[in-house]
């Protein structure tokens, strides 16, 4: 499985049906200010005190964050943590709200 995957993948994926778990790893301003309605949202300084509660190793998860720093680090942790089925989603928020949805607020 790629490490990242792009906004207009994710968009099939959630159209598709499939079950994934879209994960924000942005801080809670960031959060407020601009978010995909679904995601699960756990700040980056977060995870590892609460992946292993709050995540399913057996899950597929797609990270993303503001353009895709974060979540690629976070995607590399949790696939170190025994996490196969994790990837970072490209661009981040800004890069979906530049491809998928513009609705969603830029900043």
């Amino acid at each position: 499985m790629d490490f990242e995957i792009s906004p207009t993948q994710v968009k099939a994926l959630q159209k598709s049906g499939e079950t994934f778990t879209l994960l924000d790893v942005r801080e809670a301003w960031e959060f407020e200010a601009s978010r995909i309605e679904g995601a699960k949202h756990i700040p980056m300084g977060d995870i590892p005190a609460r992946a292993h509660q709050e995540l399913d190793p057996d899950d597929y998860i797609v990270v993303l964050c503001h353009h895709g720093v974060r979540s690629l680090t976070v995607t590399n942790w949790l696939r170190q943590q025994g996490y196969e089925k994790v990837q970072s989603m490209r661009g981040g928020i800004d890069g979906w709200a530049r491809t998928v949805d513009p609705k969603v607020p830029l900043y």
